[in-house]
Formats: structure tokens, sequence, C-alpha cells
């Protein structure tokens, strides 16, 4: 299964210290998304995977692992013993981290996205931060990217997503398709992002991010 385009990918996730980082639940939030017309979810760590694909059989899974090595600034998937526990969850395509920053284990970009795609025959989203990046993960076979680290690594930190800018430059210059993802927060949002050239739109915490929602209005509360 693969993404369709012109899609509504939602981003099922939870902090891992909230009640909804639970494999039900995140599952629920998954077919709730569903239900209402998304095409497929983003959902992160094989446990969560594991329940969705259970729980939705047919539908397209983005899936991830975000996994902390110490000295490395790479978390999404970094290495390929985190794309096979992905791949055993049964996700569809798996999210990397698309940037040339090093890995943990000495892969490289191009190892990561070679191996997932041939040991394991899934389809790679690469989450990037910069237009070379975009470049360089397109370059090493990439079978989508996304805007996902805009405004999240040191070299954009100094940004906030959306990233448009960004996503028109891919667009001029890349053939693969592209995902927006990172600050889309309203419907309007969704149709700026396909009309600078998106494929599909991950939407994540404007629709399952309560707990990020909660804290961004109590804090007016707290003046």
């Amino acid at each position: 299964m693969t993404i369709p385009k012109s899609s509504l990918i939602v981003s099922c996730q939870a902090p891992p210290e909230s009640p909804l980082h639970d494999p039900q639940i995140i599952a629920a939030m998954a077919k709730a998304a569903i239900n209402q017309g998304a095409a497929g979810v983003r959902i992160d760590t094989p446990i969560h995977v594991k329940k969705v694909r259970e729980e939705l059989p047919q539908i397209p899974i983005i899936g991830l692992w975000k996994q902390n090595y110490s000295g490395y600034d790479v978390y999404i998937t970094p290495c390929f013993n985190d794309a096979v526990a992905i791949a055993e969850a049964g996700a569809d395509i798996i999210a990397i981290d698309g940037t040339l920053r090093k890995r943990p284990q000495g892969e490289t970009l191009a190892d990561l996205i070679q191996k997932i795609q041939q040991q394991l025959g899934k389809l790679v989203m690469a989450d990037i931060d910069t237009i070379e990046n975009a470049i360089a993960s397109e370059k090493a076979g990439a079978d989508f990217v996304g805007t996902t680290l805009y405004g999240y690594t040191k070299d954009t930190q100094y940004l906030s997503p959306p990233g448009y800018s960004l996503l028109k430059e891919m667009a001029e210059k890349l053939t693969v398709p592209l995902i927006a993802e990172g600050g889309i927060s309203t419907p309007e949002d969704a149709k700026k992002a396909l009309n600078y050239g998106a494929y599909s739109v991950v939407v994540g915490t404007a629709i399952t991010g309560i707990d990020l929602k909660v804290k961004a209005f109590q804090s007016v509360f707290m003046k």
C-alpha cells in the first residue's frame, strides 16, 4: 500500500509521559481519522504500529521509531535495526531521518534507504530540513521526501514550520513525491501546501495533539 495523491495523512502520536501513549488509544485515534476520510496514518514505535495494523489492516501506515542514541542528533528511525522492527510491526512506508548527519552504526543515508527497500521491501519517506538534504534524499533513492524536520534541526532552528518556502523550492528541483509535514494547523494550511506542490499532507498536533493543545491554552490562564 502507498499514499494516494492529494490526500490527508494523520499523525497519531502522543508524548511518552502522556496517558494517550497507549497502543489501544493510538489505534482508536487512527480509526477515528480513517473513519472521517483520512487516507492513512503516521505512527511511532513498533508496538503502536502493530496495534494500528491489527485494527486497520487495509490502510497505509507510515511507521517510524524515535530513538535517541548518545552522541547523535538523528532520532527518526536512525538505524536499519530500528527500521526492521517497524517493518515487522506492519508499516508500509518507513520514515527515516533524511539529513546527512552522522548515524549510529556507521550507516549512510543511501545505505539505510537501500537496505530498507531491498531487504525489507518497504517504501521510504525521508524526513528533511533543508533543500540540500531534500536533494540528497532523492539522489539516495527515497520514495517520498517530507518537510518534517524543517525548524527542528540545528541548521533550521531559527525557522518556524510550515516550511512553505522549502516546499516550493523542493517542487521546483525534485521529481519525487513531496509530503508537507510540520506546523499544518488548519485546512487552509493544508490547501496552501497542496498548492505549493505537496503530493500529500501530514497533520498531527492540530488533530491528535491533545497534550500540546491543552498546554498551549493553559499558558493563557497562568499569566
